[in-house]
Formats: C-alpha cells, structure tokens, sequence
C-alpha cells in the first residue's frame, strides 16, 4: 500500500499543517523540498521515537520504518525554537531524546507526548514557555508586505527564522504547487503558463530537484517508493 497520509490545517499562526500515517509494504519514499521544519512522532516495533526535522532544501530518497505509525506538526514559516536553531536543522535533524509513549522531555521539562486532535495545546504551551517563537517579519514578507527594514536585515531575519532564503522558499513552493498541479492532470504547458515558469525545461528542473519526480512519474504514482506529504496551499 505505501504510505497512508492524512493532514489536516489549523487555525493557530504558529502551526502551518499537522499529519499523520503510516508506512505499509514500504521501505523508501520519495522525501520531497519543504521550507517548513517538524515536530516529529513515530513508533517502530514497539518503541516511540521523535525527533525535530528541519527544512528540506532539496528532494532527497529516504528509508521508511515497515508497519511504523507516525505523527507531525509542520511549523509555520517565521516559528522557530531559539534553543535549536533552524538554520543548524536544514536537511537534517535533531534526536528528542527519552521519549515514551506517553511522555517526553523539552528544554528540561516533562511533557505530554501530543496527537492528531490535540496538537494546537501542545504548541500554544510551547509558544506560553518560550520554546517557540515567531518573527513576524516573515509572514508578513510572504504575504507581500513591505517592512521598514534595510534589505539585508530583512534577508537576515529571514534566513535567521527559516533558514531559508526568501528565494529559496518561493522556489521551493512554487515546485510542491505544480507537483499538485500535474498529479491533478493538469497539462505541464498550462503550469508553465500559470506558475510563471520559463518554459517546459525550467519546470522539468525544478520538479527533479525540489519534488524528485518529472511530471510524467508525478502522473503515474509510484506505490514502491511513495512521496512525503503534498497539499495544496
């Protein structure tokens, strides 16, 4: 079967998606670029793991747990933990150590490890206890504003809260967009047009490098090596 992904949104700022699945007759996936850093749950043969994942600048094949069940918060672009800098996160990971089913510790605290339904609780503490942040410079740049910042500020703030450059992350989204694009059917010509890419090539590109499919694997899904978590925006 691969793996069963379920996700859904959330109305809090500091949460961009939460998901859950689980892997079944699946070894491998396809790990697709994402500008968003996770909060990570899994449980594999009976033992509970989790770890902080940081943004993918690229997509990249990765192994998959057999029969594992697995759960995620995927923070909004601006969030971050300033004890675990997300610019030392980007294409890797940090363990959480001491992990059981029930609880975890985090920044020398014991919590309640979260779930699907109660995510928003548990990032509504971290955000009262300081673990997590935002910078609020960044959605407001993605959302087209103007900050009374010089450029470079701006471009260290960003990178600073993402990670990412600014050009880096539209890249990157821009690439998960047409990838849904083209599962849905859509002709790769008419995302070109509406994407504003160059021409066919810069899309082919930019699939092979951010989603690690060309738009005719994206048409023909691959049950031996799925992809992570696409959505539409």
């Amino acid at each position: 079967m691969g793996l069963v992904i379920e996700s859904r949104t959330s109305e809090l700022p500091y949460i961009e998606r939460v998901w859950r699945s689980r892997s079944v007759d699946v070894t491998r996936m396809m790990s697709v670029a994402t500008p968003h850093w996770e909060l990570v749950f899994w449980e594999h043969q009976g033992r509970p793991q989790a770890a902080v994942l940081g943004p993918e600048p690229r997509a990249s094949r990765a192994p998959v747990p057999e029969d594992a069940v697995f759960f995620g918060i995927s923070f909004a672009l601006g969030t971050s933990m300033p004890h675990i800098p997300v610019s030392g996160l980007v294409g890797g990971n940090a363990e959480i150590p001491d992990v059981t089913r029930r609880s975890l510790w985090l920044k020398g605290s014991a919590w309640h490890v979260p779930d699907y339904d109660n995510a928003e609780a548990f990032v509504l503490r971290m955000v009262r206890e300081g673990i997590v942040d935002q910078d609020p410079i960044v959605p407001a740049v993605l959302g087209g504003a103007r900050p009374d910042v010089s450029d470079r500020t701006l471009q260290r703030r960003f990178v600073a809260a993402t990670g990412l450059t600014q050009g880096a992350v539209r890249q990157i989204d821009r690439a998960r967009q047409a990838a849904v694009l083209v599962q849905e059917g859509m002709p790769a010509q008419d995302v070109v047009h509406r994407l504003g890419y160059f021409d066919q090539p810069h899309l082919a590109r930019s699939l092979s490098r951010y989603i690690g499919r060309t738009a005719t694997r994206l048409s023909s899904p691959d049950g031996a090596e799925p992809l992570s978590l696409l959505y539409k925006t």
